[in-house]
């Protein structure tokens, strides 16, 4: 009988870790679980050409502490994602992270400087931002950057150009998740928002990624349905094609 239970937990526990949970917090922000310590926060920006736009950001806890990616696009909606890490995953932020320069990386990035949470970028970005006249982030990196989150180390990468001159990657090697940000499309998705591109770096940026991060197993990107590997090259892909 205890070896019948043992075998029942183990192919549950194979069943469940092929899934992502999906949590509703509002009308303006979705958490989704995709591994023990990582997850994707959706929140949503009202574009003029695209209309109503889910924007995929990511949260990683490690012994109390957590790293968020991507500040939503509005403050309020940062307080929302704030409040939820720290009461529902019971973790103090300890940082935030924005891998580019548009809205839908630092709309919100007040909310996190009020609450007295330090924020991080690639040093293109803030001079991006102050053309832009958006926050501006805090602290910068220039090539790579290595945080500390809790026990874990979460890697800060700009790999080149792309959807723009500042997109950069986070990588959390203990979960072998990779945020990609608008840099890494989604399977289907189309160009989008070219505006501030380099669509010729687009291709060779890819084939960076593919080279560095072998290893990354969960790719997040910008906008739409998380997914593996096939996100690199499918961007790769649509982009050459120009």
């Amino acid at each position: 009988m205890l070896k019948t239970f043992s075998q029942v937990a183990s192919i549950l526990a194979l069943f469940f870790a092929g899934l992502t949970w999906s949590f509703a917090q509002s009308p303006n922000l979705e958490i989704e679980q995709l591994t023990e310590n990582t997850f994707r926060h959706i929140t949503y920006l009202q574009t003029e050409d695209f209309g109503k736009v889910a924007c995929n950001g990511m949260i990683f806890v490690s012994d109390g502490e957590a790293l968020i990616v991507d500040a939503p696009s509005r403050n309020e909606d940062s307080e929302e994602l704030i409040a939820y890490v720290q009461k529902e995953l019971r973790a103090k932020v300890i940082g935030v992270v924005a891998t580019h320069f548009h809205i839908d990386c630092l709309g919100g990035l007040d909310a996190f400087h009020q609450a007295g949470i330090p924020s991080y970028s690639y040093y293109k970005t803030v001079d991006l931002a102050k053309e832009a006249a958006y926050s501006i982030p805090q602290q910068v990196f220039e090539t790579k950057k290595t945080l500390q989150v809790g026990s874990q180390e979460v890697i800060l990468d700009f790999l080149g150009e792309g959807h723009t001159r500042d997109n950069s990657l986070v990588y959390i090697p203990s979960n072998r998740v990779l945020f990609g940000g608008c840099l890494i499309k989604t399977l289907g998705a189309g160009e989008g928002n070219l505006e501030d591109a380099n669509i010729e770096a687009w291709p060779q940026t890819m084939e960076a990624i593919l080279m560095h991060y072998q290893q990354a197993e969960v790719i997040i990107p910008g906008h739409g349905k998380t997914g593996d590997q096939e996100l690199i090259r499918y961007t790769q892909e649509l982009f050459s094609k120009k």
